[in-house]
């Protein structure tokens, strides 16, 4: 009999009891209270799911990092943090709302070069600063071919945690599990030089799934 329980990311646990816990508590003693944490209980499950994925095998592919709406793809410089030069690159804005998945996915296999955590603001994901000032955490890879691409976990107005599962010289596969942004956030991938995208802005992304690029 096919299982259609959808898992739930370990970080998510500590949430859901608590709202659990508050949702009996207010349930005793006011009902209508109990009903409405027992929604916000519902929607931190869901907020927190982890669906498996089926990513695409053939090689040179470069995928979604995250599910969203593809805000801005643009021409900009690398994150100088990572300190890999100021190339201009293609990068691709992914932001993501409360009810999106918010695990992230490597986008393409290949070697953990650097990560770079910041310490910054909590302004919305979708504006254009949002990828200077915010916390995040910016990760570059080499990939099989030896080129390099980069991604970035970019906390929004209401995340206040970024969890970034990687370590330097960690080798990757393709659409692998790295870390989750809670609740409300944008994932920035940077293509390997003179890579086109294959999206526009608007379309929606699925993590791990949607082919972004690819020769």
């Amino acid at each position: 009999m096919k299982d259609f329980r959808i898992p739930v990311h370990p970080e998510g646990w500590p949430f859901i009891a608590g709202f659990l816990a508050v949702s009996a508590l207010f349930g005793i003693f006011w009902p209508s209270l109990g009903l409405f944490g027992l929604a916000l209980s519902s929607w931190c499950i869901y907020f927190f799911r982890d669906p498996d994925r089926f990513t695409p095998a053939r090689p040179g592919l470069i995928v979604a990092p995250a599910d969203g709406i593809v805000a801005k793809i643009e021409q900009v410089p690398l994150p100088k943090e990572l300190e890999i030069g100021d190339e201009v690159r293609t990068r691709v804005s992914i932001y993501l709302n409360v009810f999106d998945v918010h695990v992230t996915r490597m986008p393409a296999a290949g070697a953990v070069k650097k990560i770079f955590y910041f310490p910054g603001l909590f302004l919305r994901a979708s504006l254009d600063k949002a990828s200077e000032l915010n916390e995040r955490y910016a990760t570059s890879l080499e990939l099989e071919d030896g080129s390099d691409l980069v991604v970035v976990q970019i906390a929004g107005l209401i995340a206040r945690r970024i969890k970034n599962e990687l370590a330097e010289g960690k080798t990757v596969e393709r659409g692998a599990r790295f870390g989750i942004i809670r609740f409300g956030s944008r994932v920035d991938l940077y293509l390997p030089k003179d890579v086109e995208p294959l999206v526009l802005e608007g379309q929606r992304m699925i993590g791990g799934e949607t082919v972004i690029a690819g020769s």
